[in-house]
């Protein structure tokens, strides 16, 4: 039998017609799909839907991307904790912080002055024994493995000017060194920004 070649590129022409509407189609669906999940904007801040598992947590995220968006702010933070050690606890909650007047803290020099103070291992090993608990001025030398009194009172007489710590003026503990109540939580957030600086893990974002 005889092939009919002409019919035969007809029918193949028919079938890649065929195929070419069945792709095309595809792709029409595909960016109709992809339009559905376009991002969540308020403004100008991209909403983060499953950064957390805690719904709790996340309606928190949410308000601060809210506010962020509809303020025209750079950002928004909200932090809370607690610290007790050597018989002592600091609680603390900061709601919706504008890290505007955060950033206004490199400009107007604060956080250099605080940086360089501390920016010392032994001046950070004498904060963190004195956050454990209160100590004297001995038991900050041997704790610290220092030499001397005098190389103690070195490194803590900027502590003492920068108010980060104080002698304790209780009746039983004179003499000893203790943290200043008020500062405990932003010693703790600063390490805790050092940590997010180390671990990038819980960042989502286009940066």
């Amino acid at each position: 039998m005889e092939r009919d070649f002409a019919k035969e590129i007809d029918e193949l022409k028919k079938e890649i017609s065929e195929i070419k509407e069945l792709l095309t189609k595809n792709k029409g669906n595909s960016s109709s799909d992809n339009s559905s999940e376009k991002p969540e904007m308020i403004g100008h801040v991209q909403k983060m839907p499953d950064m957390h598992k805690d719904k709790n947590i996340m309606s928190i995220l949410s308000r601060l991307e809210d506010s962020c968006g509809n303020n025209k702010q750079t950002g928004a933070i909200t932090y809370l904790g607690v610290y007790a050690s050597g018989g002592r606890q600091s609680t603390w909650v900061r709601n919706n912080i504008d890290t505007d007047i955060l950033l206004e803290l490199i400009e107007n020099k604060t956080a250099g002055k605080v940086l360089s103070c501390i920016g010392n291992n032994d001046r950070l090993n004498i904060l963190l024994a004195i956050l454990k608990k209160p100590m004297t001025v001995a038991e900050i030398v041997e704790e610290c493995k220092l030499n001397s009194t005098g190389q103690a009172y070195h490194h803590m007489k900027p502590l003492l000017a920068a108010d980060l710590i104080k002698e304790d003026d209780a009746g039983s503990s004179k003499g000893t060194y203790i943290v200043q109540p008020h500062k405990v939580q932003g010693i703790i957030m600063l390490l805790a920004g050092i940590y997010d600086m180390a671990d990038e893990t819980y960042s989502k974002g286009s940066w």
